[in-house]
Parts: structure tokens; C-alpha cells; sequence
């Protein structure tokens, strides 16, 4: 798994049968900053993953690739490789909070 950010959606007319009805988001990447372990900093890289909890722009997700992507109920037997499976809350790294959904953490 992964975490990303929601950066957009796409749309796309024509499309094999099967992906027909599932939601597009393009996903970023994102890491620990390694230097200050304080925030989490964009990979540089961007996916197109398959929505299958209703996520939105600028909200951070968890996302799978490869065949774990098609291990969901919603993308059993899809052509995808990268899947959205859940939004993110918060993220905490030694104790300190690095990212929260609703901001900075009162703890």
C-alpha cells in the first residue's frame, strides 16, 4: 500500500465493457520526507487508479498496485493496477503528527 493525493480525475468515453461505470482519479505519490521525518513530500510520479470509496480531489488515500489492486470486491477481475482503498485521517510518525485531514493535531 500506498499513500497518495487525490490530483484530478479523468474521463474516458470509450473503454472495455468491463470498466465501464468505474470512477477515474489520478493519484500522486507521496513519501516521508527523509531528511525532516516532519511531512510527507510528493514521489514526482502520477497513476490513474480506479475509485472504489468515493474519495476527492485534494484528500489523501491509501492506494495498492500490481494484482493486489484486483483483489477488491469492486475490482475483481478488472483490468486495473492501481486501486483507491481507503481515505486517510491522520498520519503519525514518531509520535509526531505529519499529516491531518482536518489539520494539525490538538495531541
Amino acid at each position: 500500500m500506498f499513500v497518495a493525493k487525490v490530483t484530478g480525475s479523468m474521463i474516458a468515453t470509450q473503454k472495455v465493457e468491463s470498466m465501464v461505470g468505474q470512477r477515474l482519479l489520478m493519484v500522486e505519490p507521496y513519501r516521508l520526507d527523509g531528511k525532516t521525518r516532519d511531512r510527507l513530500v510528493t514521489t514526482g510520479r502520477t497513476f490513474v487508479a480506479v475509485d472504489t470509496v468515493g474519495a476527492g480531489e485534494g484528500e489523501f488515500v491509501l492506494i495498492c498496485q500490481g494484482s493486489s489492486a484486483r483483489l477488491t470486491p469492486e475490482t475483481k477481475n478488472l483490468p486495473v493496477d492501481t486501486v483507491v482503498i481507503g481515505i486517510v485521517d491522520s498520519v503519525h510518525i514518531d509520535h509526531a503528527c505529519v499529516y491531518a485531514k482536518e489539520g494539525p493535531s490538538k495531541e
